[in-house]
């Protein structure tokens, strides 16, 4: 019995240290930001504004305005995801640039030229930041503004979209809420009552008022379609779920034919 009592001392102390360190190495597993900057728009040759903004506690953020050269285009304000900054995201800043849309996109908090530290809460008010510099520095009507986010930005597109008017939104391999993604890598830890930035699209899909389209791939090696299922189950019409192939980070590549074409009809269709 005293043997017994031992071991099941022993596992109880293993599986608090687990739970405490999680906890400790949260942030670290959530956020992967980059400070150094490679290409900007004008390395595709695409003119551009350096953007500038504060958020509402104080903290600097920077990102990129990229006007297209169609008359009276729609403005995707892109939020990326958790890796990197964005100087990563050539590629979609091409596709959407040939999609005859403006383009702003903003790093977070602590990514890139973005002063502070990411948090679930400081990324909302940077995106804020950038939705208000859309509306009231540039006068853009929201029923011009399409939210856009890859991943963890599509969490904070989520948000946004549940505070503020907009065209639309898309969201690509995205999940249901960091609390499900945790217990995915961690079954045996009580993760979701462990986590403090708990991104938790799926208990706010519902409250946007705007046509949804969602992106996922089956071969997604991070987030599982499930998630975006169980997503485009609890939102409201108008939506549309793609399936794409590919894994997580570069499906849309993989899938390029389908993905720009949904995207272009999904555009086309709040431009009427």
């Amino acid at each position: 019995m005293k043997r017994l009592m031992n071991w099941l001392i022993i596992i109880a102390v293993l599986y608090i240290s687990m739970s405490l360190f999680l906890c400790w190495r949260e942030s670290s597993m959530i956020y992967y930001p980059v400070r150094e900057m490679g290409l900007t728009p004008a390395t595709l040759e695409l003119n551009f504004i350096d953007v500038n903004l504060t958020a509402s506690d104080g903290v600097k953020i920077n990102g990129w305005f990229i006007p297209s050269l169609a008359t009276n285009a729609p403005t995707i304000l892109f939020f990326h995801g958790n890796a990197g900054n964005i100087a990563d995201r050539g590629d979609k800043l091409a596709i959407f640039r040939h999609l005859h849309a403006n383009v702003f996109i903003i790093d977070y908090r602590g990514y890139g030229r973005s002063e502070g530290t990411p948090n679930e809460a400081g990324t909302y008010r940077d995106a804020q930041a950038a939705y208000d510099y859309l509306t009231k520095t540039l006068n853009l009507e929201p029923r011009t503004i399409l939210l856009y986010g890859e991943s963890l930005g599509a969490a904070i597109a989520v948000e946004l979209a549940t505070k503020n008017s907009v065209a639309g939104v898309v969201i690509e391999e995205p999940f249901t809420s960091v609390g499900d993604v945790g217990h995915k890598m961690f079954s045996f830890l009580p993760v979701r009552w462990l986590v403090r930035n708990k991104y938790d699209n799926l208990s706010k899909i519902s409250q946007i008022n705007a046509p949804l389209l969602i992106f996922h791939s089956r071969q997604d090696d991070l987030f599982p379609y499930e998630f975006s299922e169980r997503l485009f189950a609890a939102a409201r019409d108008p939506k549309r779920l793609i399936e794409l192939r590919g894994n997580h980070n570069d499906a849309f590549a993989v899938s390029i034919d389908t993905y720009r074409d949904g995207l272009k009809t999904f555009l086309t269709s709040l431009t009427r």
